[in-house]
């Protein structure tokens, strides 16, 4: 979310994108709506991402595309 860009529109309303994230676009009434639903936008973008295996963008040195690490369950 640092790194969203928010506008406002002729009509008052706010548009937000997270540039590196395409697609992940919002709107609202007011620039806390915008916000809360740009949350959720990149929330979504993200799960369908991973679902899908699409290469999501490495953010502030956080990748997602890695493969995750299991320890044993004796490990434990």
């Amino acid at each position: 979310m640092s790194e969203a860009v928010y506008d406002k529109l002729e009509d008052g309303t706010f548009t937000g994108r997270i540039p590196s994230c395409k697609g992940v676009l919002a709107f609202g009434i007011t620039l806390r709506e915008c916000e809360d639903e740009l949350r959720s936008t990149l929330e979504d973008w993200i799960l369908v991402g991973l679902k899908l295996s699409h290469p999501l963008p490495v953010i502030k040195g956080i990748d997602l595309n890695k493969e995750p690490v299991r320890e044993p369950v004796g490990a434990v």
